[in-house]
C-alpha cells in the first residue's frame, strides 16, 4: 500500500471500500490493543456494556469502589469519543485534508504513552495502573468516534457485538429460502453479500488483533505498543504532510 493509498484512506470524499479497508485496519488494531492491554491490566476496555453491567452489579452489592472504577473507565471511553469529535470538527471548519487523520495520530501518541507507562508500573503500580485503564479507555473511546464518524456509522472497530448483529441478519438473509419470488418480487429477500463479507472481515481482523496483541504482550510487555503506534502514524502522515505543503506553499496532494 503506498503513499496515495494511505492518502485515500483518511480523505475527505470516500467510498464504501474505502471506509471498508480503513475499518479493518483499526480492528485489528483495536483487537490487538483490548488483547493486550486485558493482559497489562486486567480489564478489557474497548466496550462499555460489560463496564456498564459490571457497574450495576457492584451498586447492587453495594460495594462501591468497584462501582467508581466502573463510571470513570465509562467517563474516559465517552471522553475519548467526544475529543474524536472535537479533533475533527475543528480540523473541518479549517478545511484542513487531515480531517480524520490528525485524531487517529493522536491515538497514535496516546499509545505511546501507555507504553511509557508499561515500563514503570511495576515500581508506580498504585498510581499508573488506573492511570493505564483510563487512558486505554480514552483510546478506544477516541479510535470508535474516529471509524463511526468517517465512515457515517456503517462500521465500528472496537467492540464486535453489532458487528456479530449485522452479520447473523445477512447470514439469516442468505439462508432464506423465497419460495414465491417471481410471483411476489416486492418481498424477495437477499443478502447484501458486500456487506457480509465486510462484517466478516472486521469480525476476523479484530479477532486476529487480539491474537497478535496478546501474544506480542507476553513477549515484549507494554513496547508491545509501539509498532501499532507506528503504523498508525504511517497511515496519517500522507494526510499531515499534504496539510504541511498547503500552509506552506508547496505542491498539493489530489483528494480525490
Amino acid at each position: 500500500m503506498g503513499p496515495r493509498d494511505l492518502y485515500r484512506l483518511l480523505a475527505q470524499r470516500r467510498r464504501p471500500v474505502t471506509n471498508w479497508r480503513l475499518g479493518g485496519l483499526l480492528a485489528f488494531v483495536a483487537g490487538a490493543i483490548n488483547a493486550g492491554g486485558y493482559l497489562a491490566v486486567h480489564r478489557y476496555t474497548s466496550h462499555v456494556s460489560g463496564v456498564i453491567s459490571s457497574v450495576a452489579d457492584d451498586l447492587a452489592a453495594a460495594d462501591f469502589m468497584p462501582v467508581l472504577d466502573g463510571l470513570a473507565v465509562f467517563a474516559a471511553f465517552l471522553s475519548g469519543a467526544a475529543c474524536s469529535a472535537v479533533l475533527i470538527n475543528w480540523a473541518r471548519r479549517r478545511r484542513m485534508r487531515s480531517t480524520y487523520a490528525l485524531a487517529l495520530f493522536f491515538e497514535a501518541l496516546l499509545l505511546l504513552i501507555f507504553g511509557l507507562f508499561g515500563a514503570h508500573i511495576g515500581v508506580l503500580a498504585p498510581i499508573l495502573l488506573p492511570a493505564t485503564v483510563l487512558l486505554l479507555g480514552f483510546v478506544m473511546g477516541l479510535q470508535n468516534a474516529i471509524v463511526t464518524k468517517v465512515s457515517q456509522a456503517e462500521v465500528r472497530t472496537t467492540h464486535m457485538t453489532g458487528v456479530t448483529t449485522d452479520l447473523g441478519i445477512e447470514l439469516g438473509r442468505l439462508m432464506y429460502w423465497n419460495r414465491s419470488a417471481a410471483a411476489n418480487r416486492r418481498h424477495l429477500v437477499r443478502a447484501n453479500r458486500d456487506r457480509l463479507k465486510v462484517h466478516a472481515t472486521v469480525l476476523g481482523l479484530f479477532f486476529l488483533g487480539g491474537v497478535v496483541g496478546a501474544s506480542a504482550f507476553k513477549r515484549f510487555g507494554f513496547a508491545m505498543t509501539i509498532p501499532f503506534s507506528i503504523g498508525l502514524i504511517a497511515i496519517v502522515s500522507p494526510s499531515l504532510v499534504a496539510d504541511l505543503r498547503r500552509r506552506w506553499g508547496g505542491p498539493r496532494t489530489s483528494n480525490h
